[in-house]
């Protein structure tokens, strides 16, 4: 063995087999539980395919057998609430899904969490999120959720400080992390964490994944935030938004073309997307101008004026602040000439 303390500060934390419960209960979001599964059951100590493994998995819920996903596929639990110490964990993770708001309100499910509040990591994916919360364990902390539902876990839990907009967040000992894919980006830094970045980046090239996405949620709900509100007139409003990114889009533009006088559309607007019609449109510029980004090599200040930006520099202000990175920057990332030089 080396003396090296270089080498010695690389290794891995452990050699330690880990142990995960992962929380599941009727109506789950099925990628919510395999997405996480599927890395801490692939993870080796030594970052190598076959070697040996890192984690030991269980799937818990209200009773050992199986247990339905949302859309019907079902799982084997291997253990219930009743039979099973989460204190023997390592790390325990609450995955969401429809039933997981209803399961807040289960109180074996909630004692069992409470009792878990000591071990060394305790997680949620997406509305999981509301379990903790329920039982407490969410007071006083920053956390996360899907960006849909982040307000209503916000109201519903004041106690909770939100933040929309991450992919996953860390305080303390707890893990949270926004909807479906975003909990395979957390459980793969916890396993950097635990193993380091070596293992954990052969795993993310094994899975064909980002070892970190950059920026946070608003990188994917522009265009979905329309789609989803009550009234007819804004859910069409969304096609004519992108395809006059060029134009001015003020708020008296946008009010024009929904039939509404401009003080009355900002209010619907605002109540039924969540966001000002302003920023919806600098988010609508910044998708449009991630989507050039990554498949044409046009320059900065071409894709910045066709988007409405106007200039470069107003470009590269509005992504720091939707996306966390600048323009350029996400070109080297995801551009066309990054996707022939993957493997």
């Amino acid at each position: 063995m080396s003396n090296d303390p270089v080498s010695a500060a690389l290794a891995p934390a452990a050699v330690t087999v880990r142990r995960v419960a992962i929380v599941a209960v009727a109506d789950f979001e099925l990628l919510d539980v395999t997405g996480p599964l599927s890395l801490f059951a692939s993870a080796t100590l030594d970052g190598a395919v076959d070697g040996p493994a890192a984690y030991r998995c269980r799937l818990v819920g209200a009773a050992a057998g199986t247990v339905s996903a949302s859309i019907g596929v079902a799982l084997t639990l291997d253990a219930g609430f009743a039979d099973t110490d989460p204190t023997d964990f390592d790390t325990v993770l609450v995955a969401g899904g429809a039933g997981a708001r209803r399961a807040a309100a289960d109180p074996a499910l909630l004692e069992w969490l409470r009792a878990a509040a000591g071990v060394r990591r305790l997680a949620s994916v997406c509305t999981g999120a509301f379990v903790l919360a329920q039982a407490g364990l969410l007071d006083g902390r920053r956390a996360t959720t899907h960006w849909r539902h982040a307000e209503r876990l916000a109201a519903d839990h004041p106690k909770v400080r939100v933040d929309a907009d991450r992919i996953y967040l860390r305080d303390g000992n707890v893990w949270t992390s926004a909807g479906v894919t975003a909990g395979m980006d957390m459980a793969l830094a916890m396993i950097a964490e635990d193993l380091g970045r070596r293992p954990a980046l052969e795993l993310a090239r094994l899975k064909v994944m980002y070892m970190h996405r950059p920026g946070g949620q608003s990188q994917f709900s522009a265009e979905l935030a329309l789609q989803s509100a009550d009234e007819p007139r804004l859910v069409r409003l969304q096609d004519w938004v992108f395809e006059n990114l060029s134009s001015s889009l003020t708020v008296e533009d946008l009010a024009g073309h929904a039939a509404m006088s401009p003080r009355h559309f900002n209010r619907v607007f605002t109540r039924a997307v969540g966001i000002s019609p302003a920023r919806f449109v600098e988010r609508a510029r910044v998708d449009a101008a991630r989507r050039r980004l990554e498949r044409d090599g046009g320059s900065i200040e071409v894709i910045a004026h066709d988007t409405g930006f106007g200039s470069a520099e107003r470009m590269r202000r509005s992504f720091l602040r939707q996306l966390g990175i600048a323009p350029s920057d996400y070109r080297q990332r995801f551009g066309p000439r990054t996707r022939e030089l993957s493997p």
